[in-house]
């Protein structure tokens, strides 16, 4: 079973993932918090990560820093999940640096469905 760890702070947004996404035959994984998120990460492996930028005190963007310092940002398929907060120039230098692609809230679950099966 294919595993997708959510990192997102509001937790209307990670039910409604986890549950459509468990309804899809995923084993889903929820963090409500950047640093636990990042823990996560490094302690199991994920198919996908869907991770959003904007949390409170540690953000998406400490995430995928953390991550590039640990050497791991290129192992881990990270998918910036994000309300339109983020400018195009910040969403590809994420990208330069490693991040998977970008998905923009409200996200449209058949572009969802789409990045998901492309981690298998």
């Amino acid at each position: 079973m294919k595993k997708v760890l959510i990192v997102d702070d509001n937790v209307s947004i990670t039910k409604m993932l986890s549950k459509w996404l468990t309804a899809k035959g995923y084993e889903v994984t929820v963090s409500n918090d950047g640093k636990n998120g990042l823990t996560m990460i490094l302690e199991n492996k994920f198919n996908m990560v869907l991770l959003d930028l904007s949390m409170p005190e540690f953000t998406g963007y400490d995430v995928v820093d953390e991550l590039e310092k640990a050497g791991k940002l290129s192992e881990e398929k990270i998918v910036i999940f994000t309300a339109s907060t983020a400018s195009d120039e910040d969403i590809n230098k994420l990208i330069e640096r490693g991040v998977h692609s970008c998905l923009r809230k409200p996200v449209d679950l058949d572009v969802l469905k789409m990045t998901v099966e492309s981690s298998e």
